[in-house]
């Protein structure tokens, strides 16, 4: 198991980000985890780095502790979100040596190149990061999050700021590169169909509780739901089905 959380607690003053999450992630598996804004996503993926200590519960990554093995977990695991900046006052390539360097990447220039072409930003290796677009950016952080062959990926709304066109080169090139090493991803988006397409389970959230789990076709059919649009504005609303309903 690449993750596993048992009872998983976050309390900030008095208010429960997270409400004993429960989840886990095999191998070769890609997991949506979904929510509102505000539903603890963010506060479950920065327990999962070790950025943030759980108020209570268990979390183990790849047989660790984020907190006590944080630096043996970084060399096998990366992160990527449409919204995390990279250092914007050096080119892209000095960027991308430096994220090399740190992991300690062999043939570090043809690593870089080589991922610059998947993602179809080697045009971008000599301008400045933060003279770039939104949709540029997402596409570099993606870079760096595979220099180092991650056996591990969190990726937060990765194509959350590209149009659709590249959104869908995005995704199959992701799908490829997850099948061809048997990568387990957690996958954090608001883009229902996207989930659908990428995720082989998902788990709900919402003010920090498990409100469903299961394949997409299982929750859909809980909610007696045409899509997931449609559960998740059900979930936002409040208009659930009781926890002992929804598939384990």
């Amino acid at each position: 198991m690449l993750i596993q959380t048992k009872e998983l607690c976050k309390n900030y003053n008095g208010m429960l980000a997270l409400d004993r999450l429960n989840l886990h992630l095999r191998q070769g598996e890609i997991l949506g985890l979904l929510g509102p804004n505000g539903a603890g996503k963010t506060t479950a993926i920065h327990i999962l780095l070790g950025l943030l200590t759980a108020s209570s519960g268990e979390v183990s990554v790849l047989g660790m502790s984020p907190l006590r093995d944080r630096h043996r977990i970084a060399s096998r695991i990366n992160f990527s979100s449409a919204y995390t900046n990279l250092p914007t006052n050096l080119k892209v390539k000095e960027t991308l040596s430096i994220y090399a360097k740190l992991y300690g990447i062999k043939n570090a220039k043809q690593k870089i190149a080589q991922l610059l072409d998947m993602f179809e930003v080697g045009h971008l290796r000599d301008r400045i990061y933060g003279a770039l677009s939104s949709g540029e950016k997402t596409r570099l952080n993606l870079v760096k999050s595979f220099l180092n062959d991650p056996e591990l990926l969190l990726l937060d709304e990765p194509t959350a700021s590209l149009d659709p066109e590249v959104a869908d080169r995005v995704r199959k090139i992701l799908k490829g590169i997850q099948k061809e090493r048997n990568l387990g991803i957690i996958y954090t988006s608001h883009n229902m169909p996207e989930v659908e397409e990428m995720c082989d389970r998902i788990i709900f959230i919402n003010k920090g509780q498990t409100i469903a789990q299961g394949t997409a076709g299982e929750i859909k059919a809980t909610f007696n739901s045409k899509t997931l649009d449609q559960v998740f504005i059900k979930i936002v609303r409040g208009d659930l089905v009781s926890k002992e309903e929804a598939p384990s």
